[in-house]
This record gives C-alpha cells, sequence and structure tokens, in this order.
C-alpha cells in the first residue's frame, strides 16, 4: 500500500509567483522616432500614450505574450521537422528595419518567418487566438502588419496563421503583397511620429469605432483615454 503526504499550504511552492518572477520583464522608456511594426495597425493614441505616459505591462498580458512565443516555436518545430518535407523554413523571428526622415521601424518580429513551398516563398506571421470559430477572414490589423512585412522584406506572398491556444487546430489565408495598404502603414508612422514630437494626442481611434471599441477592453489607458475623450 502506498500512502501520499499532503505537504501543508505554507510549504508548497507557488508556481505562479515562481512564473511572474521569470516572466517579469524590465520596462524601458520608448524613444520618439524609433517605432514598432507591430504596433501601427493597432488605436494610434494607445502607442501615443505608450511613449507619453508608459507602464509596465499586467502579468497577465505577458504571460499571454509568451504562449503566443511557445506556439511561434512549435509551428518552426513543424516547418522544420522531416515529417513535413513538403515546406521550408528559411528564417525565423525575420528582422524588420526600414528608416523614412527622422523616423525608424525596426524590431525582431517573433512571429514573422519565411517558408517556402511548391518553389514559392512567403512570409508566414503567426497569430495566436482564444477560438477560431469567428476568424474567417484575417484581422485587419494583422493585414496591415503583414503588408508593411511584405514591403520591407520584399516578398509579394504572405500567410496569416492563426493558432487556437486549447487544441492546436489552425486557420491560414494567402494574402498577396498591397502597395496601398503598405504605404498606409508608413504613412501612420509618420503620423504618429508628428504627434509625438509635437506633443498633440491623437485621436482615440478604438473608442471611434464599434468594430474596435473592444480594444479598450484590453488597454492599459482605458481610464486616462476616456477621462481625454474622443
Amino acid at each position: 500500500m502506498v500512502f501520499y503526504a499532503m505537504m501543508p499550504s505554507h510549504g508548497m511552492i507557488d508556481f505562479d509567483r515562481l512564473i511572474e518572477q521569470h516572466l517579469k520583464r524590465e520596462s524601458y522608456p520608448k524613444t520618439p522616432g524609433r517605432y514598432y511594426p507591430s504596433e501601427i495597425g493597432g488605436c494610434m493614441r494607445k502607442i501615443w500614450f505608450s511613449y507619453k505616459q508608459p507602464v509596465a505591462p499586467q502579468a497577465d498580458t505577458v504571460r499571454i505574450f509568451h504562449l503566443g512565443n511557445m506556439i511561434h516555436s512549435f509551428i518552426a518545430e513543424v516547418l522544420m521537422s522531416d515529417k513535413t518535407p513538403e515546406v521550408e523554413l528559411v528564417q525565423s523571428e525575420v528582422p524588420v528595419k526600414m528608416t523614412f526622415g527622422d523616423i525608424t521601424v525596426s524590431g525582431r518580429i517573433d512571429d514573422l518567418m519565411r517558408v517556402k513551398a511548391e518553389g514559392k516563398e512567403y512570409l508566414l506571421e503567426v497569430k495566436s487566438t482564444k477560438w477560431l470559430g469567428r476568424q474567417n477572414e484575417p484581422s485587419p490589423i494583422h493585414m496591415m502588419q503583414l503588408q508593411l512585412y511584405m514591403h520591407a522584406q520584399g516578398v509579394p506572398r504572405g500567410i496569416l496563421l492563426y493558432m487556437e491556444k486549447n487544441t492546436l487546430k489552425s486557420k491560414s489565408f494567402e494574402v498577396a503583397y498591397e502597395p496601398d495598404m503598405a504605404n498606409a502603414a508608413i504613412e501612420r508612422f509618420k503620423k504618429l511620429h508628428a504627434h509625438v514630437r509635437d506633443n498633440s494626442m491623437p485621436p482615440a481611434e478604438a473608442m471611434a469605432g464599434d468594430g474596435t471599441r473592444w480594444m479598450c477592453d484590453y488597454c492599459n489607458y482605458r481610464g486616462v483615454c476616456e477621462k481625454a475623450g474622443a
């Protein structure tokens, strides 16, 4: 007969605390003029606040971000596997850098990969999601990001891959390069830079539209933003 001794609660290892310590990040002020590709499709006022009134990301946000990185690593593993010879992983964590005027857009994109299939090269952007059921088309925010990446890398084909966190089921959308959308992203960077440089608050884009108001629920600046008005 085997007996299991239960440790008293005060002696148990607090794994939540250990995980939080492991994932804790140092927070550094952002530098005006240096911007990040993954942000530009979102609410411009939120980005502006991140330069003017930076706050450390919440623990839950950091956990979700890390889970997304784990899914990215899993997809890279799938693409490199001997079991999937029909695809080739050319590059993982593709770096992106563009300079125009006094603006630099750069970063190593953790969820971006270059892949080859059927003799064609694609930029593959991996996004994690709670539920695939409503993902019938790519998100406009993700589309703008991917268009910017294709523009910077000179790759005319892309794929947005959505992975369901709980099941690892997927849904993908092939995307053709559209110069107008890529240029629209660049113009947004210029507009953002003008607001940051001149200390002028941009409109609350997420708050203004019914299809984007959900972003406010996950925004660290919701309170101060609502006080400022649209």
